[in-house]
Formats: structure tokens, C-alpha cells, sequence
């Protein structure tokens, strides 16, 4: 099977590292993966698995990415994917126009991925008028019957982002050398039992809500540290600098640290004695949730949205409702003083799973077509 996949460019980000990580599963399992974007950091690592990049400019919000049509459409005429699967709204707008000039016996089947709850517009409706729309998690499914049912050509299938289990694991160990380096840069977590909130720095991500706790607990106990992990973009930093002032104002600078943006996260998670997931909007998935309950580590989090999803399969005792300041304090304490509970990662969410039900999906779609088994 030839499987074209489409995103607007390939540097960090949730979208741009499953991209990457499906291509690798799709090489593995023998079959030939194709991603276009218009570039980025993470080309050299796609390619070095065995994937082939094709650059375009499919990636910028404006009239003039209509000129990219016919060239999209001359790159799918000439590699001739089975599938082709987009996971963002200007690509996927691009390929459909492309796609829809095809002869319709003979064109690939097109799939899209609704990675978020996206505005309710015209533009945004593009993500359910493939043939098929995965969803990834039960919120979104549910947000896309809702919003987006006239333009449904069959209802979304349901496949969940997975973490890759190679990386996260409870193998994962830090070395000496790494707690030294992290007590040389941060001397106040030397001793500490770390509480961590990873999360880009932003203000539904619930960092003021992590700070009110903390500022709860060491009240009355001396052995935790908080840490805010997660850099803020360009045009965020003056909410890193509200934290900073709120961290200032109640007296904490020793007891609550912003790490900023870390390559190791899964050494975070795995020196953590608990993670939080605040996220006071509802949002379409919670991967530090997976990624913390296959390291092993004991996850808190807010009863919403996608999140939620992920912690009730992983570690329910985990879930608080929000807005319930006292229940995230108490379950906290419960947590760091009772018996050692440890979450357990349902093969839902694992990238395994992921990569087999997404060719699961295309299969279907082929066979549908062909009335036959497709080969490989």
C-alpha cells in the first residue's frame, strides 16, 4: 500500500511527531509512505526512516496556497498513493481540490485525522468531508457529530493518538549524570519529590490553578517542589512573566520552579512522584496523560474533554472535577501519602495500536473500492 500523507510542515509539534511516528509504523509494516509539507526540522529524521519527502508550500492560510492545486495534483498523479490522508485544514483543502479533478474510478482514497475541536465555519468543514474522518478520541467524535453532521459522508471512526512504547516505558531510568545536571541548573529540587505540569506556557493550561496548590501544600509539608514544564511562544511570554510574578508574590521561589521547553521529558516523568494535567478547556486529547502512565507515574487531572478520556482509561483515581480546588489538593495528598498506585497504559494509546487500526481503516476503504482483499 502507497500512503500519502499531508500536513503544513514537519517541525515540533503533536500533529508534525504522530505524522512521523505512523510514517516509521507504515515502513515497517512494509509499505510505502509519502509525506508532503513545505519542510522542517523533522525531514532528515523521516527520511532516515525510510519515508519520502516531497516539499510544497501547502502550509500558509492565504488565497494564493490555491496555486499549490495543480501542482498537489500533478505530484498525486505521479506517485499514485492508495491513500491519501491530510491533517490540517489548509493541506486538506489543497488536496481536496486536487483530488476531486481525479477520475473518481482510479483517484486514492482521501482520509482526514481531526486532531482538534475546530472552529464551526466553512473552512473548518473541510476536515469532515473526506471519505473517511478519524477522530482522535470520543470528544472530538462527539464535537464532529454535533457541528459538522451535514458534512459527514460516514460516521468518524475513532482512533486514539498513541504513545510510542520504545520511548516510554518503565525502563526509562535517569542517570546520575542527568540529576546532577538538574541539580546544578535547579539546586532547589535537590531532595524534593517533584510534582510536574508539562504543557507549552498559556493560560487555559492550567499553570495559575498548579500554582495555587502548591502554594497549598508546602504550608503544611516541606518535602515537594513543583515544576512548570513548558516554554511559552513568541507572543505568549508576558503570561511566563505573570507566572514568574505570581510565583514572587506568594513566596515560592523555593518551593516552584518553570523549567522552560525540556528535549528529556520522559526523565521528568520518571524522576516526578506525580503529573498534572489542568487544561481548564476541553481538549481534543491529553498525551502527557499517556505518555506519564507508561513511564509509570501517577497522573492528576481534570474531568474534561479529551484528557479525561485518556486518565479514566489509565488512572481514574487520577480524575478530579474542576474548578474543585479542595478535591485537587486532597486527591494530591492521598496520592503522595498512601499506598504506591501506579497507572496502568491501555494498548488503545499506544502507537502500535494506532498505526493497526489506522491501515485497518485504509484497508477498508480499498476493499470497499475493489470488492477484493487489497494486497499490500
Amino acid at each position: 500500500m502507497k500512503i500519502m500523507q499531508l500536513l503544513p510542515a514537519l517541525n515540533s509539534g503533536g500533529v508534525e511527531r504522530g505524522t512521523v511516528d505512523l510514517a516509521r509504523y507504515f515502513v515497517a509494516g512494509g509499505h510505502q509512505s509519502i509525506v508532503v509539507s513545505s519542510g522542517g526540522s523533522m525531514v532528515e529524521q523521516l527520511e532516515a526512516e525510510g519515508s519520502a519527502h516531497i516539499e510544497l508550500p501547502i502550509h500558509k492560510k492565504s488565497l494564493f496556497s490555491l496555486l499549490q492545486v495543480r501542482p498537489l495534483r500533478e505530484v498525486i498523479s505521479r506517485e499514485k498513493p492508495d491513500i491519501i490522508h491530510v491533517r490540517s485544514r489548509v493541506p486538506a483543502w489543497l488536496a481536496y481540490l486536487a483530488w476531486r479533478s481525479l477520475d473518481p474510478a482510479e483517484r486514492p482514497r482521501l482520509v482526514s485525522t481531526a486532531h482538534g475541536l475546530y472552529s464551526i465555519n466553512r473552512y473548518s468543514a473541510i476536515m469532515a468531508k473526506t471519505e473517511q474522518v478519524i477522530a482522535i478520541s470520543e470528544c472530538v467524535n462527539s464535537y464532529l457529530l454535533e457541528n459538522y453532521a451535514n458534512d459527514l459522508k460516514r460516521p468518524p471512526q475513532i482512533v486514539y493518538r498513541g504513545v510510542d512504547t520504545d520511548e516510554f516505558n518503565p525502563d526509562v531510568q535517569p542517570s546520575e549524570s542527568w540529576y546532577q545536571k538538574v541539580h546544578q541548573d535547579f539546586p532547589q529540587l535537590a531532595g524534593k519529590r517533584w510534582l510536574l505540569l508539562p504543557g507549552r506556557l498559556t493560560r487555559w493550561k492550567g499553570q495559575e490553578d498548579f500554582i495555587d496548590l502548591i502554594h497549598q501544600l508546602v504550608q503544611n509539608r516541606s518535602d515537594v517542589h513543583g515544576i512548570i514544564l513548558g516554554g511559552a511562544e513568541k507572543n505568549k511570554q508576558h503570561y511566563a512573566d505573570e507566572l514568574e510574578q505570581k510565583i514572587h508574590s506568594m513566596k515560592l521561589e523555593n518551593h516552584l520552579t518553570l523549567v522552560g521547553h525540556r528535549s528529556d521529558i520522559r526523565h521528568w516523568y520518571s524522576a516526578s512522584s506525580l503529573v498534572y494535567n489542568l487544561s481548564r478547556r476541553p481538549e481534543p486529547f491529553g498525551r502527557t496523560i499517556i505518555e506519564s502512565a507508561a513511564i509509570g507515574t501517577p497522573i492528576v487531572g481534570y474531568n474534561i474533554g479529551g484528557p479525561a478520556e485518556s486518565l479514566n482509561a489509565c488512572f481514574p483515581q487520577g480524575l478530579v472535577d474542576i474548578n474543585d480546588s479542595k478535591a485537587l489538593f486532597v486527591r494530591t495528598q492521598e496520592l503522595l501519602d498512601g499506598p504506591e498506585q501506579k497507572p496502568h497504559l491501555s494498548t488503545d494509546f499506544t502507537l502500535g495500536r494506532q498505526a493497526e487500526h489506522t491501515i485497518e481503516i485504509y484497508k477498508s476503504l480499498l476493499t470497499e473500492r475493489t470488492g477484493a482483499n487489497p494486497s499490500d
